[in-house]
């Protein structure tokens, strides 16, 4: 056979094969660009699951109502730092476990605010003063509402001093906070004596008062019993042998008076570290009434990052 009737005979059978091959071609590279796509809607869905799941896990952490952490939440945060404290004795070498302060404070005066402003607003006063006592504390500390008018506040690394310290600082928060205004007009001046609420604080210390939540959650339930039979506006720390509970007049106890707290004892331990320095802390007022202004948003949506939120 001549040399071109072999090159027409090639090019004949050739040419199928060539179409196939462009087919097959064509038709992965379409397989490609659609894998691609899939590939982009599975990155985009599973984004918006995870956005979705910390969405949802910050609602079942947050208290809807005040906008701070829940009783859920507080268990949990309470059992992961009694844990925490217990492995720093091993792991650390000392000679007991890391202090924890835990804070139980019931706020008074609300049925009046009911009786003269109705439930909705008293709700909103109740989640504006929970945002201001929020900003009352560290970062790497935890407050969440417990039930009602009660909160827990868990400070790690705190002993019995600074506790005192907080204490003082949220009874006076709560006595001097400015109350939400719905009027129009010129807003009327502060009350002299304050606005009309007042809390009490009972405080228990791990590991003096107990090493298991419940424990430690019942010492501190026994406080505020005894700060509430005292006629509120003041702390008491759990009652020991030997130690007294008193969180009154003369006392460091908040009852009545209209300046802010006195500045921290000399002297902390060095577990509790100095709290003036750090945001959030014991620092006192200096110059104007800080508390006069409305209080920043501060929820658990915003600090989940940085804070530890049982943040």
């Amino acid at each position: 056979m001549s040399t071109p009737l072999l090159v027409q005979a090639l090019a004949a059978l050739s040419a199928p094969a060539l179409a196939g091959a462009t087919a097959l071609g064509l038709r992965v590279r379409r397989e490609r660009a659609g894998a691609a796509t899939d590939r982009e809607r599975s990155h985009a869905r599973i984004a918006e699951l995870e956005e979705r799941c910390a969405e949802l896990e910050r609602t079942a952490s947050c208290d809807p109502l005040t906008g701070v952490w829940n009783y859920r939440h507080l268990q949990l945060t309470l059992d992961r730092e009694i844990e925490r404290a217990r492995r720093a004795e091993h792991t650390e070498q000392a000679d007991g476990p890391r202090p924890l302060a835990v804070l139980m404070l019931e706020i008074a005066g609300f049925d009046a605010v009911i009786a003269e402003h109705g439930r909705a607003r008293a709700n909103a006063i109740l989640r504006d003063l929970a945002q201001r006592l929020a900003m009352e504390i560290r970062r790497a500390d935890t407050l969440g509402r417990y039930s009602g008018e009660e909160f827990l506040v868990l400070l790690p690394d705190t002993g019995a001093e600074g506790a005192v310290q907080v204490a003082e600082r949220l009874v006076w928060s709560v006595r001097r906070h400015l109350l939400l205004d719905w009027s129009s007009g010129v807003r009327e001046p502060r009350p002299a004596r304050g606005n009309g609420l007042t809390a009490a604080v009972g405080i228990a210390v791990l590991p003096e008062d107990g090493t298991h939540a419940a424990v430690l959650l019942r010492a501190a339930d026994t406080a505020l019993a005894e700060a509430r039979t005292a006629g509120g506006d003041c702390w008491r720390i759990a009652p020991r042998p030997g130690r007294p509970a008193a969180g009154g007049p003369g006392q460091g106890g908040g009852t009545g008076g209209s300046e802010p707290p006195a500045p921290a004892p000399e002297g902390p331990s060095a577990a509790e570290g100095d709290r003036s320095e750090k945001p959030g802390s014991l620092s006192g007022c200096t110059g104007g009434d800080q508390l006069a202004q409305p209080a920043a948003a501060h929820t658990p949506a915003a600090v989940a990052v940085s804070r530890d939120v049982l943040s």
